[in-house]
């Protein structure tokens, strides 16, 4: 097989995997927006329930993902199988037992538990973010650890970034959310670092940020190219670590 052949099936490969990201979010966005213009009955069919069918889609459309690769034979990415546990759990809580916090929380859980992933390995010597693209790309430790370190930063942003559009937008809890004991969001508004959280009726703003988010993780993906291809060794051989 020629060289051209090789990059024409990795872009194929990359164009691929870039859709199976974009499926579910798309998804998920057009079902919720869709639902809230939608009143049929109110236990199971009104703008109120919009997050849990947009919920639902989202479960089934990343199972869908995950079952594209077992079709074709292929490994599944380890942090597509984190992603679809996470999204699993915490939308099946969400909706069997009709409580939104799960679902607004979910997002944040999900991207602090990659970014636990990442520094775990690094500080038990190990670093998954190789392991994960080492077949890929041939780079030196040093910049495989450079990466990793970013990115694991990079989900804590996420992270915090989705702990302040639900809080900010979603309306207030009529009982506090609590976890193990912990007061994670008073119930109704209240005051933080300024702010006022928990009074706007402004769900839709969060959940249709998810294509946002998708804009974001590719434009700081975007961001780290000309750094891989700086240290990219096209024999494969690494070189010696900084």
């Amino acid at each position: 097989m020629s060289d051209n052949e090789n990059d024409l099936g990795k872009a194929a490969d990359k164009a691929n995997q870039i859709w199976g990201d974009l499926v579910p979010v798309i998804g998920f966005v057009l079902v919720y927006n869709i639902m809230r213009r939608v009143s049929i009955n109110d236990t199971w069919a009104s703008p109120d329930t919009a997050l849990y069918w947009a919920t639902g889609v989202l479960i089934v459309a990343t199972l869908w993902t995950v079952s594209n690769y077992l079709r074709r034979g292929e490994k599944v990415p380890l942090f597509l199988v984190f992603t679809a546990t996470i999204v699993g759990g915490f939308g099946l809580l969400g909706i069997f037992l009709q409580e939104k916090s799960f679902l607004y929380i979910k997002p944040t859980i999900q991207q602090l538990f990659l970014a636990g992933v990442i520094f775990g390995s690094l500080a038990m010597g190990h670093n998954i973010w190789k392991v994960m693209f080492e077949k890929v790309f041939a780079l030196p430790d040093f910049a495989w650890r450079t990466l990793a370190i970013r990115w694991g930063l990079f989900f804590v942003a996420m992270a915090c970034w989705n702990e302040f559009l639900w809080r900010f937008y979603a309306p207030g809890f009529e009982q506090a959310l609590q976890v193990a004991g912990m007061t994670i969001a008073p119930a109704g508004s209240y005051e933080f670092l300024g702010l006022t959280f928990g009074s706007r009726d402004a769900e839709d703003v969060w959940a249709n940020w998810k294509l946002g988010n998708m804009v974001i993780t590719f434009v700081f993906g975007a961001l780290n190219v000309p750094y891989t291809l700086k240290h990219l060794q096209e024999d494969g051989k690494p070189e010696a670590n900084a």
